[in-house]
């Protein structure tokens, strides 16, 4: 099996999935990792701007065409790592013709496999809104959590003011959504956007603490066939 990456959305992010399949895999060479291929295509419309109506640009089209490259390439599976992106999930899978790893649908099972029961979520507006997390968290029967108004807007801050910025994250705003979470009975936080997934490769977030991208890239590793790292079995602990 040979992955294809619709990738640019974000770029850094793009570049840390890629990073999170070479750690994750359990390979003694070269040979032993899994074939990529990656279009990093930064000049895609904005996922959310367009699910809230903010922009009339649609991201599908090109979505479909750099997948449409991807299988002349070779590619036999398609990964997105933006999570936002997985709201046309079934029109890319439909428009492309290969199978889409789906990543909230994988980050929802693992939740649940770990006995969670209550989700909370950070997110992009466009995430929040469209309901992808909700859906797919409430068909296996869990709750989802979610911010009030102002935790929203520091999420957004983090993501669209900060990291996609390239501008040094306010941790003590990402600790207060957190907790603010967990005091509403989150027994786990996921971290529901590509960008926030960069925090956690800088910060011990500890416990409690699922990063989406990290599930997306261990189950591309295994789309690809390849083996996991014993160390990689288990993604996160809930909250104590």
């Amino acid at each position: 099996m040979r992955l294809g990456v619709i990738g640019g959305l974000g770029p850094m992010a793009t570049a840390y999935f890629l990073e999170l399949m070479i750690r994750m895999t359990d390979a003694q060479r070269d040979q032993e990792h899994p074939e990529i291929i990656v279009l990093n295509i930064p000049s895609i419309p904005d996922r959310t701007a367009y699910i809230l109506g903010n922009s009339t640009q649609s991201p599908l089209e090109p979505m479909v065409e750099l997948g449409h490259q991807l299988k002349m390439l070779g590619a036999t599976v398609i990964a997105t790592p933006c999570i936002t992106a997985h709201y046309f999930h079934e029109a890319l899978q439909e428009g492309i013709g290969l199978p889409l790893i789906h990543g909230i649908r994988c980050t929802a099972q693992t939740l649940f496999d770990a006995g969670v029961r209550k989700v909370g979520l950070m997110a992009t507006d466009g995430t929040v809104q469209s309901g992808i997390f909700q859906r797919q968290v409430e068909q296996l029967g869990m709750e989802l959590i979610l911010p009030d108004e102002n935790g929203q807007k520091g999420v957004m801050t983090l993501i669209y003011d900060q990291v996609k910025a390239g501008i040094a994250p306010d941790m003590a705003l990402f600790s207060s959504i957190r907790d603010e979470l967990r005091g509403k009975g989150a027994q786990a936080v996921v971290l529901g956007c590509t960008e926030l997934s960069l925090l956690k490769k800088q910060q011990d977030l500890g416990c409690g603490i699922l990063d989406a991208l990290e599930v997306l890239a261990k189950e591309s590793v295994l789309a690809c066939g390849k083996t996991v790292k014993a160390e990689y079995d288990e993604l996160f602990t809930p909250f104590k």
